[in-house]
């Protein structure tokens, strides 16, 4: 089996290469998306383990173009982030699994054997969180909700974020509240890392 390891932690990469060290396997790593493209296509590993969290590229916009490469990808995502806004997106954009960093080692390998199998691995504790992630209307962001999102993402502070669309402070200070609780987050911290990662974009009207 081949797998490719993309994180940039050379500490991460070397504990899941043991992990892994009893199916034998031929391990390739990377630590940047554009590293990873170009193992991705002259290797066409049968197991793909993609953090999140990387320099340049975000994570989920990876699994897009990893995708690209190879449709038929088995990518197992394995990210700090536990909300499973993430999860719910990395699995809508074509990851056959999830776990986070707080995963069990036999969590893990179980994982490994589902994804590489061809089948669909979800993290205990995140499953738990899905089914009611994906059914509640209150995940549905609106248009203001995106709009606001982005603007954090590029730096921007609520009261420029405020003086951008025509709002006053206090509404925008709210919905960034009622955002935390429909993607299940505690900090505006979050929502600017979430508006990152999501690759929320720019509304028509900013064209």
């Amino acid at each position: 089996m081949k797998i490719l390891i993309i994180d940039d932690h050379a500490m991460i990469r070397t504990g899941l290469k043991q992990l892994c060290a009893d199916r034998n396997p031929l391990v390739l790593e990377a630590d940047n998306g554009k590293a990873a493209l170009a193992l991705a296509a002259a290797e066409r590993p049968q197991l793909i383990v993609l953090d999140l969290n990387l320099p340049g590229i975000s994570g989920l916009e990876l699994l897009r173009q990893l995708l690209e490469i190879d449709p038929g990808a088995r990518i197992l995502v394995f990210s700090m982030h536990n909300e499973p806004v993430y999860a719910a997106r990395a699995l809508k954009i074509g990851a056959k699994g999830y776990v986070s960093k707080n995963a069990s080692p036999e969590e893990l390998r179980t994982a490994f054997q589902r994804v590489a199998q061809g089948l669909t691995y979800v993290e205990g504790e995140i499953a738990q969180h899905l089914a009611t992630f994906a059914g509640n209307q209150r995940q549905q962001l609106t248009d203001r909700d995106l709009e606001i999102l982005r603007l954090l993402g590029e730096g921007r502070s609520f009261t420029e974020i405020a003086a951008a669309l025509g709002l006053g402070y206090k509404t925008v200070a709210n919905t960034a509240t009622m955002i935390k609780s429909k993607l299940g987050v505690a900090r505006t911290a979050d929502l600017i890392r979430l508006s990152v990662e999501m690759g929320i974009p720019r509304q028509a009207s900013d064209a």
